[in-house]
């Protein structure tokens, strides 16, 4: 996508060429989500993506993806059990013999 900047006074407007269909601009949008996990349809109301003014070509927002996939997730929630350390002693040290000989 190629990207142009115009610059106003107080703001500044991003404008993404639309890949598809070479015309339109891709603008931010919040659009009505759905997705499937497991048997359960999920729809997300105002979800953020790019969508183009000519074709209607929409391009998903990667950070909001990445966010509502960690948000999705089964792991989501959980404690993580700690990792246990187990030593493992080969050789059973005697008292009253050096580690080290002389």
């Amino acid at each position: 996508m190629s990207e142009d900047t115009i610059e106003g006074n107080e703001s500044q407007e991003k404008f993404i060429q639309c890949p598809e269909c070479l015309s339109g601009i891709m603008r931010l949008r919040g659009i009505t989500y759905f997705t499937w996990l497991n048997n359960e349809l999920i729809i997300v109301p105002n979800f953020p993506a790019w969508v183009c003014d000519i074709c209607g070509r929409r391009d998903y927002d990667s950070r909001a993806v990445n966010w509502l996939n960690m948000l999705l997730s089964p792991e989501t929630g959980r404690k993580k059990s700690p990792k246990r350390q187990i030593t493992v002693d080969r050789k059973p040290h005697q008292k009253n013999k050096p580690l080290f000989p002389e």
